[in-house]
């Protein structure tokens, strides 16, 4: 049995529950240690997915009224992940519905009628990857670029952020939600992205991760370029602002006075978040909480995303790592203990198996608590980044690159760097049997590089070279 985590001798009700947890994930340990005791029930989450799609959601489910998006994005992204193929008639029915959900002055709402807001919009446009095609009534070309790309720009702020929909809030989670978008879309453009990198920045705590925005801070009637972060690092932000953040790296200046993000202090604080063995090493999303399985993706993606830094399992404090780290930068070599899992990919695959999945079908925050479409999605995609190691291959990358037709531009930058991404060979690590596989998902996106690929091709009008079998990267 698995020993629990150590307090210090002064219980208080955050301690007790977090006891109280970890002895309901011991009960999910199975007795028996042989070769079934971890099992993905692929087709339990499948009849959990299809009665929300075609029977529809439960009546609890009515206080999501404004993320329509949202609940058919995580069954799709669902069913991809889980590799269940989508019949012409659902994908049709889908892409009709979502069609309704666009604003007739750009992006899309929460559901018909809804006003416009970057993180529907990002949901909507993600399930049209995976179900849509071009063509009339085929989603693609029914998405009104020219009027998004208006809109955006409407929500752009002085200080390179930008406001979620019209009079509303600063979040990261919009911004990676437009920019993601804005990468599948081809709406990339140096306006668009102007002083972005350094309002990212400026939402990185002390702790390492990243809060949600940061405060205005002005001094003699300028927006200074100091800002303290408002409030603490959480694992959705942090993924989210760590996603813009590479999104962002191949328009950035190399100069010295460029925004830079701590990445020593960053992954110190992920690699905390990771449970210990009386959570059956599970991810949490915010220091001195209990873990949640949605933070399997949030938090177990993020170190792929490291990956495009250079931050990589046996790398040393050389290239871009110690570029990015620049003045934070401990002095000495910090990075010759680093061994070759920067986080525990068994592990995190045992929680989801043992402790993630519901018997009834669906995956869940944590016992005893109930599935849902939410937990269910970035539980898969969690148990997708521990199964599998994707990160930028330079090979990849000139093979995107050699095939671009046209001018080498912004366009040809955004294209190949998004579609750089490759499975390592060898890189692969599946508990259990071989029926536990997943697919695997792009680290930035959250689409399968096949979905990633088809609209992006589309939009870029290019076209993408087959992919040839992993080859290690160079270090």
């Amino acid at each position: 049995m698995p020993r629990l985590t150590p307090i210090d001798g002064y219980p208080t009700k955050t301690s007790d529950l977090q006891t109280d947890t970890e002895y309901i994930l011991e009960g999910h340990i199975p007795l028996d240690g042989g070769p079934d005791r971890c099992v993905l029930h692929k087709n339990d989450h499948l009849q959990f997915l299809v009665r929300n799609l075609v029977q529809g959601f439960p009546e609890r489910y009515v206080s999501q009224d404004a993320s329509q998006p949202w609940l058919m994005f995580w069954t799709l992204q669902s069913f991809s992940t889980l590799q269940i193929a989508i019949d012409p008639d659902t994908k049709q029915r889908a892409i009709d519905t979502i069609l309704q959900w666009q604003h007739p002055d750009g992006g899309f709402g929460g559901g018909p009628g809804q006003a416009a807001h970057l993180l529907p919009t990002y949901a909507s446009v993600c399930s049209l990857a995976i179900v849509g095609r071009p063509g009339p009534g085929g989603g693609w070309d029914q998405i009104n670029r020219e009027k998004l790309y208006g809109w955006y720009m409407s929500l752009k702020q002085s200080d390179g952020s930008f406001i979620v929909s019209n009079y509303g809030e600063v979040d990261v989670r919009g911004i990676y939600c437009l920019l993601a978008v804005a990468h599948l879309l081809d709406l990339v453009t140096p306006e668009l992205i102007d002083g972005t990198a350094a309002f990212i920045t400026s939402c990185q705590t002390y702790e390492g991760g990243f809060s949600s925005a940061s405060h205005p801070h002005i001094v003699d009637g300028v927006l200074a370029a100091q800002r303290p972060s408002l409030g603490e690092a959480h694992g959705g932000y942090t993924f989210c602002a760590l996603a813009s953040w590479v999104l962002l790296q191949p328009f950035m200046s190399a100069d010295d006075d460029a925004p830079r993000v701590d990445v020593p202090r960053l992954l110190r604080w992920l690699v905390h978040m990771q449970g210990l063995e009386g959570e059956l090493g599970g991810f949490k999303g915010r220091t001195n909480k209990l873990v949640d399985g949605c933070y399997s993706w949030w938090v177990g993606c993020a170190f792929a995303l490291l990956e495009a830094l250079g931050i990589s399992p046996g790398a040393s404090a050389s290239g871009h790592a110690k570029e990015e780290s620049h003045a934070n930068e401990p002095t000495g070599n910090g990075w010759d203990d680093v061994d070759d899992s920067l986080f525990n990919r068994h592990a995190l695959q045992e929680y989801i198996l043992l402790a993630g999945q519901h018997r009834a079908g669906g995956l869940r925050d944590k016992p005893p608590k109930n599935p849902d479409a939410y937990h269910t999605s970035y539980c898969l995609s969690g148990l997708s980044a521990a199964q599998h190691r994707v990160c930028p291959s330079p090979t990849r990358r000139e093979e995107v690159r050699a095939a671009w037709k046209g001018e080498d531009s912004m366009r040809a930058t955004a294209f190949s760097e998004a579609l750089c991404w490759a499975e390592e060979s060898g890189g692969s690590h599946v508990v259990g049997s071989a029926a536990n596989r997943v697919n695997a998902t792009h680290p930035l996106f959250n689409l399968t590089m096949t979905h990633t690929e088809g609209i992006m091709a589309h939009f870029y009008k290019q076209s993408v070279p087959k992919r040839t079998p992993a080859a290690r990267r160079s270090r």
